[in-house]
């Protein structure tokens, strides 16, 4: 016997769906019955929606943080190994 498959969002859909209950042009409940989902549900996706709303403004204007440390490593060892290298032809191609 199958049981039912549990439904996979995506962030664009529930973004829809948060942004129609903030909009507040119709109810909650007519909002899930029109998208076919529990109210909580809902009410769930816009609660993480608001508490991450702050972090927006935080990274204003500001470059988007990557993280490069182990590339960076990774090229200075390299540069230092060049470098090694180029000093010892230096003194093996000195007569």
């Amino acid at each position: 016997m199958k049981g039912k498959s549990k439904r996979k969002f995506t962030a664009e859909f529930k973004l829809k769906v948060v942004l129609e209950v903030l909009k507040e042009k119709d109810t909650l409940a007519i909002i899930s019955k029109r998208h076919e989902l529990h109210p909580n549900q809902i009410s769930d996706w816009k609660k993480q929606f608001l508490q991450g709303a702050a972090s927006v403004f935080e990274t204003a204007g500001k470059p988007p943080a990557t993280d490069h440390e182990p590339e960076i490593a990774l090229l200075y060892e390299q540069i230092g190994r060049l470098q090694m290298e180029l000093t010892f032809f230096k003194k093996k191609l000195k007569p």
